[in-house]
């Protein structure tokens, strides 16, 4: 097994998951799991339909791993504070705003991580002038919608310019990938420059999700 990293942190998406046993699937990945991560989609900004704040206030009763909320919503002004209030983090999409320093604020202002998302085909320099106000970027290295997808390899090219830009600026926030994360790209993915990996079907799709897991953080089993 090759460590690439220290630190390397990892958020479980539920939108893999079974959700007629939900707490236990869970169970499945407490104790390795950094976050549990949930995908919000309102079919229109992302061609799918998932779940949205009451699914967030389940996950709050039934385990002690932070929310990592990744809003794929258009008007997701409407929506933030109620994320803020079951979130350690709230991602935004850079592409679902034209507001977006005044919306990365507010999410800080409630005491919440502000991350802002990107899709696979929008530049890293548009983020330019938003970086030292985030606390991290996620990078969508699939079209956002749906679970399962394949990996784009193109995507680490934006790591690696964030990693370079966060380097050169002197700032220290957290680069999270998002989409076909699993045994075979995560390895990639970190020495790219990532820091947080999100993964769905690669865990919760494991016979052993949590075996899975130390997989992706280096950790011998």
């Amino acid at each position: 097994m090759i460590i690439l990293k220290k630190n390397i942190k990892v958020s479980p998406s539920i939108l893999s998951a079974n959700f007629a046993t939900l707490g236990e699937e869970i169970k499945k990945i407490e104790g390795v799991a950094d976050y549990i991560h949930l995908d919000v989609m309102d079919g229109h900004f992302v061609p799918n339909l998932t779940y949205g704040l009451l699914i967030g206030k389940t996950l709050k009763r039934i385990t002690d791993l932070p929310v990592d909320s990744h809003l794929m919503i258009d008007n997701p002004e409407n929506f933030v504070d109620d994320f803020c209030e079951i979130s350690e983090i709230v991602s935004i999409h850079y592409e679902a705003t034209n507001h977006l320093n005044r919306l990365v604020n507010r999410i800080k202002e409630n005491n919440t991580k502000a991350f802002v998302a990107i899709n696979p085909h929008t530049i890293v320099e548009l983020l330019s002038d938003i970086l030292m106000d985030v606390d991290g970027i996620l990078v969508m290295s699939v079209n956002p919608g749906f679970g399962g997808q394949n990996f784009i390899p193109n995507t680490l090219n934006k790591i690696r310019q964030l990693d370079e830009m966060r380097k050169k600026m002197g700032l220290s926030f957290e680069i999270e990938v998002d989409g076909g994360v699993n045994e075979d790209t995560f390895e990639a993915v970190l020495k790219a420059g990532a820091d947080i990996l999100v993964t769905g079907s690669y865990t919760f799709g494991a016979e052993d999700p949590k075996k899975a897991l130390k997989i992706l953080k280096g950790i011998d089993s």
